[in-house]
């Protein structure tokens, strides 16, 4: 909304303000203010003059010569190329050592002619000439006739104006009108608002327009009042000067006295009308209905519209004549012939216009402003605002009476406000009294109700306060956000941080990256198939059915993130990218129930995907095809870096979805025991062949409890200072025994001594008896405080041989 700080003035006084601090004081305030236009663009010694004669340039067919009477003792011989100039018109005319926007004018000859001066266009005036007519946006600016000889341009166009550029949100659509900025201002600046009395200014003749014409609503719903006066006579003209200077200020274009009249109080009340050519309104009524099936109106701006039933048009007693507060019909459009009027005033429904405005992709100054609702105790006195500017400027005779249907009986809204209430929520300590001239500055109604509270009517035109507390936030700003104290936080404080399972969750995501993995984010449903590849999370679980699917293949709640990374492995290997290292840190969903009527389970996993080679292909080193231990290695990398390598074993016990023959299933020892954290390995030859896949190694680790088993900090350890000692065995044991169950047991006899132990070679066939294998194993023994001796590390070691033999039957290796 631009508001002119000169059309303001008519409402308040604004001295002493200048338009910054104006801007600064209304932003302050609540309303942020986008920008200050200043009209004078720069401009200076422009007065009117009065083209007294024009001859055609003696050597430039292009050029004519003008002379031009602008008050003063002489007059001016200036030399014009614009083709409408003409003898007879009022002009600018820019003095010599006048300065416009780019360009000093000097007194000067053109092909030998002199020149005192220059006429001037609108543009070059630093006026928007968009907004004039047609005729005039390539010419001269001609002024009206009755123009006086000799005045300061800056006067006579509103160039001493300034703009506020009102960024308004949703809610104070009442500032979308000059008096609802002047209401806005006179609370700001606490000074007295002086607005328009259209009641006493209209003058009716004898004649009652009920005669003439008459009016109905078919469904209040649509249209609480709807509103009309009758004016005879008129003479559409061009509007004064005063008038066409406020709406370009506005951004309106001006168009003809009775258009621009209609603009003129819309933009000061807020309330859009609407004129229509009373000749050709057919039948004497007007009625206020929906759209028939199939109706058709062509707006004013020529366009043909198909209207559907739930549109809202106002209709004469054959045909629909306008778009109810969106555009009228070009059938009922005032002309130059047009001689009266029918001046329509409503309250159409907010959310209907909306709807009409947003489904014709046609929007207009009335749409934005019924959408937001408009002041329902506006509509009658804008109505008779715009007959008497009628009468007074386009010759109208205004007919006795208005006729209306519905009412704009609309109740408002009495709030109640406790001064307790007021001074905790803002933190302040103001006096009832203090209250009361701030709601007497907005224009509010008040009155007391006991010792502490007050009663507040709000009028129609502030249909954003509903409740005590919009009254809160009203004295609030009023009052001075910089004026509330700064009160200390009082009570305990946690400093934010991020939780446990977030911060290793960032952690992993980090340390897989840097090794190489690339992170992809799959959907959340899967196909029903898909969700019975992988149950290792789900068993004696259902898959969640989605109620209303996308498709098939996204039917339901994913129980397991596998299949969507096979999925993508599949789509990049169609592509000829079959090199692939992919993981994603995301859920997986089932429930306990056939019929779900709880919320599912949700168990965050961490899944992880390998194919191809491990390595690119170089001269002189061969690819190596990713395998089982490839996977291992990237599962203990994350197990070592939370800190729980010990605690975790790995079991071949031929997960389904997996190869029988090299998959495993992963247990954590926890304070509850041993507890299944995932699964891991080939995937399963016959899926493989289905998706027509390279060998691919995939995991599926359940995150919960790796967040709780994880160590929270990192665990730093002093440098060694004494050598170890290192030991290794080679043991035989059965086939069917895991290496890892053997370390395990080393780990639990061997103490505070045993640093580290690992596998470094496994045998079997050739010489090794059937259904036995060979398992060699380094030991690594050192003591923190000082060296180790054979005796001591003897005594440990020959602990760990003796629970090797007792409890997996080993033997040494000779």
């Amino acid at each position: 909304m631009k508001v002119s700080t000169g059309w303001l003035a008519d409402y308040i006084s604004l001295e002493g303000v200048n338009a910054e601090v104006l801007a600064d004081k209304i932003t302050a305030a609540g309303i942020e203010i986008d920008g200050v236009e200043r009209r004078n663009k720069g401009i200076s010694r422009i007065v009117t003059g009065y083209v007294k004669s024009k001859e055609k340039h003696p050597d430039a067919d292009k050029l004519n010569v003008c002379i031009v009477d602008v008050g003063q003792d002489e007059e001016l011989q200036i030399v014009c190329g614009a083709k409408n100039v003409a003898a007879g018109q009022m002009v600018p005319v820019a003095l010599v050592g006048a300065k416009l926007p780019g360009l000093d004018i000097k007194k000067a000859k053109l092909r030998g002619v002199l020149s005192q001066g220059m006429i001037c266009s609108a543009k070059e005036l630093g006026l928007n000439d968009k907004l004039l007519p047609k005729e005039l946006q390539e010419g001269i600016l001609v002024l009206p006739e009755e123009t006086e000889i000799g005045q300061d341009i800056m006067k006579v166009l509103g160039l001493e104006d300034e703009v506020l550029e009102f960024d308004l949100t949703p809610n104070r659509s009442d500032c979308l009108s000059m008096i609802g900025a002047a209401y806005e201002v006179s609370a700001i600046l606490g000074r007295e608002l002086s607005l328009p009395k259209p009641e006493e200014e209209i003058v009716e003749i004898s004649g009652a327009a009920g005669n003439t014409i008459s009016v109905q609503i078919e469904d209040e719903a649509y249209c609480s009042h709807y509103a009309v006066r009758y004016i005879t006579g008129v003479k559409p003209a061009a509007s004064p000067l005063w008038i066409q200077n406020r709406l370009m200020a506005a951004g309106v274009r001006p168009i003809n006295n009775i258009v621009d009249i209609t603009n003129y109080v819309m933009l000061e009340y807020g309330q859009p009308l609407h004129a229509f050519d009373a000749d050709k309104v057919e039948g004497g009524m007007l009625s206020v209905r929906l759209a028939h099936a199939g109706e058709v109106l062509t707006t004013l701006d020529g366009q043909e519209r198909n209207l559907e039933p739930q549109m809202l048009v106002i209709a004469d007693g054959v045909k629909s004549v306008a778009l109810a507060g969106v555009m009228g019909g070009l059938n009922t459009e005032v002309t130059a012939e047009t001689v009266s009027l029918v001046l329509e005033s409503a309250k159409f429904d907010g959310g209907t216009v909306r709807k009409t405005s947003r489904q014709l992709g046609l929007r207009s100054e009335a749409s934005l402003r019924f959408e937001k609702e408009v002041d329902p105790k506006s509509v009658i006195p804008a109505l008779n605002r715009a007959a008497a500017l009628i009468a007074r400027y386009a010759g109208g005779a205004v007919q006795q009476g208005i006729v209306q249907a519905g009412s704009d009986d609309v109740e408002e809204k009495v709030l109640t406000l406790s001064l307790d209430k007021l001074n905790r929520y803002l933190g302040t300590d103001l006096s009832m009294l203090e209250v009361k001239t701030l709601f007497s500055r907005l224009h509010f109604p008040y009155g007391d109700v006991t010792q502490g509270l007050i009663e507040v009517k709000v009028p129609t035109r502030r249909g954003d306060i509903c409740y005590d507390v919009d009254l809160i936030e009203e004295i609030a700003r009023l009052y001075g956000y910089d004026n509330i104290p700064t009160t200390p936080i009082e009570g305990p404080t946690t400093p934010g941080a991020l939780t446990k399972p977030q911060v290793l969750r960032r952690e992993l995501r980090r340390l897989l990256v840097h090794g190489g993995y690339q992170e992809v984010l799959g959907y959340s449903f899967i196909q029903p198939e898909q969700g019975k590849l992988f149950p290792a999370f789900s068993e004696g679980g259902h898959a969640v059915s989605l109620a209303m699917p996308m498709s098939e293949e996204r039917s339901i709640l994913r129980t397991s993130v596998l299949p969507q990374l096979l999925d993508i492995a599949q789509y990049n290997a169609n592509r000829r990218q079959s090199d692939l290292a992919l993981f994603e840190i995301g859920n997986v969903f089932f429930t306990d129930e056939e019929q779900l009527t709880r919320q599912p389970r949700e168990l965050p996993v961490l899944s992880l995907l390998l194919s191809g080679s491990s390595s690119v292909k170089q001269w002189n080193v061969a690819p190596q095809p990713v395998d089982f231990f490839d996977l291992k290695g990237a599962l203990e990398t994350v197990f070592a870096h939370l800190g729980i390598t010990e605690s975790v074993s790995y079991v071949g016990d031929s997960p389904e979805g997996y190869h029988p023959g090299r998959s495993a299933s992963l247990y954590l020892l926890g304070n509850e025991g041993r507890v299944k954290i995932g699964t891991m390995g080939q995937i399963h030859p016959e899926l493989q062949r289905k998706l027509d896949l390279e060998d691919t190694y995939a995991a599926e680790i359940a995150l919960a409890p790796l967040y709780e088993a994880a160590q929270s900090r990192l665990q730093y350890r002093e440098l060694p200072r004494f050598p170890g000692m290192e030991r290794d065995i080679a043991v035989v044991v059965e086939s069917s025994v895991p290496a890892g169950d053997l370390l395990a047991l080393i780990r639990e006899n061997g103490g505070s001594l045993l640093q580290s132990v690992q596998v470094f070679d496994v045998y079997t066939g050739g010489k090794m008896e059937s259904g036995k294998k060979s398992i060699a194993i380094s030991l690594m023994y050192r003591h923190p405080e000082h060296t180790l001796t054979d005796e001591e590390v003897g005594e440990v070691h020959d602990k760990v041989l003796a629970a090797l033999q007792q409890s997996f039957g080993a033997e040494l290796r000779k």
